[in-house]
């Protein structure tokens, strides 16, 4: 019996043993199980997360960069310092201890060594002494000659090396010396170079394109800016994101085009017045009165696989109009529709483009040849030589060159001309007004003006004003939201460059 009670209660054990390996075994695959189900919660929520703070940081771009130090490009600071080169003489910095005597001489004998024959030996121990000093002197001596030519020739060489820094750090201040007066001379490509210096410190999110262009036109002291934008692409297209359990997959949940659509015009909007704000807010000499703004994107066109560079919004906006805005309070979107007339793609996520205000090759410094100092070697016609009529015809041949059909049908008095071009293309095509002005001056707003009665009278699509001199502010604010084209000396010269028709615009100054 004792041993049949011993076997149960054996048994027993076994199975309450396993009873409690298949319960704690359980137990962990619930753990597991929810421990999984956890994580893939939070990876969800992370993802979420993810999607939520990069719609705050496409959408708080400006008011980051209101927190922020405006770029600035100090002319004063880019002269480099005096660069001194350290002379490196190495051992031979300091001559060797020349030989002693008392390290050589011996001892003399004392009065019992002199009793001894110490005053005989005395005397061939210094006459070798002697020998050996000599000898230990004359190599001492060749050694010092040696070291010290050395040092002449390192010391030459290094004053050529010195030299040689000296003369590259004066050039270079020189080139920044004439480089600074340029500037402040209102010089169109060292104005357009400081000013992509400038721009070019403007920093952005992760993954935006960094291309940006600055040119400078003088004659109406105008900064056009071409701005690379992220593609639509840039909004996160998911809103959120949930696990599901039955399927054991994260679903998310897709952000509507309407709503993906307004959070890119935001984003626009906020570059767009932030680069306003990186040149009014910065630059107070005087150089710049009125911006450009064109931001275009580099995308691939869907209909034919080519790529396109699209603009996406154009605007102008004047100093006078920047300085009256509270930039901590308003709505972007709304200001550069509303108070600058901006226009924006209405569906930038089909790269529906605009038409820039003013193409930027009109103020690119990089198309538009600098003044020949001596213009007598350049034998383009310079269009402040020609007379009203010749200026007439020259527009004429222009427009014909461009493919309108001009027709010449009125001429004033004060070196101007107008006319009416037909453009024959399809859908897009109507008529236009063109005045031009054979100006050295900078042509009054009271011009921009009657173009546009004369454009309303005509019934055309379009006013064109085009001069040899420039615009004032003024100018650009009656034309802004208007079907009106202002065309100054720089962009004549662009057009002209790029219908291969040779022209310059060289004041010669009355003696």
């Amino acid at each position: 019996m004792a041993s049949g009670s011993r076997s149960n209660n054996l048994q027993r054990e076994i199975a309450a043993q396993r009873r409690a390996a298949e319960q704690a075994a359980r137990q962990q695959a619930r753990d597991q199980a929810l421990a999984y189900e956890q994580s893939r919660k939070d990876q969800a929520s992370q993802m979420t997360t993810a999607a939520s703070d990069r719609i705050s940081e496409l959408t708080g771009i400006l008011a980051r960069s209101l927190a922020s130090p405006l770029p600035h490009v100090s002319l004063d600071r880019l002269k480099r310092a005096p660069v001194k080169i350290p002379l490196e003489l190495g051992s031979d910095a300091h001559p060797a201890p020349a030989p002693r005597w008392q390290d050589f001489e011996p001892t003399p004998p004392g009065t019992v060594g002199r009793l001894f024959g110490g005053e005989a030996r005395y005397a061939r121990e210094r006459e070798a002494a002697e020998g050996a000093f000599a000898a230990e002197r004359e190599r001492y001596e060749a050694a010092e000659l040696a070291r010290q030519r050395r040092v002449a020739a390192a010391r030459t060489a290094h004053k050529q090396r010195q030299d040689a820094v000296d003369a590259e750090v004066a050039n270079y201040n020189s080139k920044v010396a004439a480089f600074v007066t340029a500037v402040h001379n209102g010089d169109r490509h060292a104005v357009s170079r400081y000013f992509q210096m400038m721009i070019d410190q403007v920093s952005d999110p992760e993954g935006f394109p960094r291309q940006r262009l600055a040119g400078y036109v003088p004659e109406s002291t105008l900064l056009a800016l071409e701005w690379r934008l992220p593609t639509p692409d840039v909004v996160p297209a998911e809103k959120s994101f949930r696990w599901i359990k039955a399927r054991n997959e994260i679903d998310a949940m897709a952000r509507s085009a309407a709503e993906m659509r307004t959070i890119y015009q935001t984003l626009v909007a906020q570059l767009a017045i932030r680069a306003l704000r990186s040149i009014f807010a910065t630059e107070r000499s005087g150089l710049v009165s009125t911006v450009v703004f064109n931001g275009i994107v580099d995308a691939i066109d869907p209909t034919t696989g080519q790529p396109v560079q699209p603009c996406l919004i154009t605007l102008r906006a004047t100093r006078e109009q920047f300085e009256g805005l509270v930039l901590e309070q308003l709505d972007p979107v709304a200001c550069i529709r509303r108070y600058f007339a901006a226009d924006v793609s209405r569906h930038p996520e089909e790269l529906e483009p605009v038409t820039p205000v003013m193409e930027f090759k009109m103020a690119d410094p990089r198309i538009i040849d600098p003044v020949d100092v001596i213009s007598g070697l350049d034998k383009r016609p310079n269009l402040l030589e020609l007379t009203s009529k010749e200026f007439e015809y020259f527009v004429h041949n222009l427009f014909d060159r461009m493919g309108f059909d001009t027709k010449l049908f009125k001429a004033d008095g004060d070196g101007g001309v107008d006319c009416v071009a037909y453009d024959p293309t399809p859908i897009r095509g109507g008529k236009y007004v063109i005045q031009a002005k054979l100006y050295r001056k900078t042509v009054p707003p009271t011009a921009v003006r009657d173009l546009y009665g004369t454009m309303q009278h005509e019934g055309a699509k379009s006013g064109i004003l085009i001069t040899t001199s420039g615009y004032g502010p003024s100018s650009y604010e009656f034309a802004n939201g208007k079907p009106l084209q202002l065309i100054d000396g720089s962009g004549l010269l662009a057009i002209c460059q790029e219908y291969n028709i040779p022209a310059r615009i060289v004041r010669i100054s009355s003696k």
